[in-house]
């Protein structure tokens, strides 16, 4: 299991808009010469974004800008955005296991409250991150480069 290079898109995506908005046009064609991925990948997130309330798109002047303050954005928010999980849950099983083995009959059993509880702890500590924290970082790193 591996969420998809899309979650960090999706985060790459935002903390672009966030530094450059005020500045530049962003479009999806500027997004995608950031990340050095097809504009049509860098889209269809965007649309997720949108769809998800996080950005405003539009074809006029503004481009793509923020929807909420960067502090009411958390990692999970983007998470569920992009990578939305089947049944809500993050772990698949195979389709069918052995009825006649102990172990096939008892795996779902054996398994189900320990990946719920996984999954949980990971979701909760995506949380407690925002895209304030990538904001601040990101301002860290520049003033370094500049010495």
């Amino acid at each position: 299991m591996q969420i998809s290079s899309r979650f960090t898109i999706g985060l790459h995506i935002l903390t672009a808009i966030d530094m450059f908005q005020k500045d530049y046009k962003v479009t999806s064609d500027f997004l995608a010469g950031s990340i050095r991925t097809n504009p049509v990948v860098v889209r269809k997130i965007l649309g997720q974004l949108k769809k998800a309330g996080l950005i405003h798109s539009s074809q006029g002047v503004a481009g793509i800008t923020m929807a909420k303050p960067l502090e009411e954005i958390s990692f999970y928010d983007v998470y569920s955005a992009i990578e939305p999980v089947e049944d809500g849950d993050l772990f698949r099983f195979h389709d069918d296991p052995n009825p006649d083995c102990p172990v096939g009959r008892n795996i779902h059993e054996l398994l189900d409250g320990k990946l719920r509880e996984i999954q949980s702890a990971m979701e909760e500590k995506m949380r407690g991150y925002t895209l304030a924290d990538l904001h601040d970082g990101l301002e860290e790193l520049l003033q370094k480069e500049e010495g």
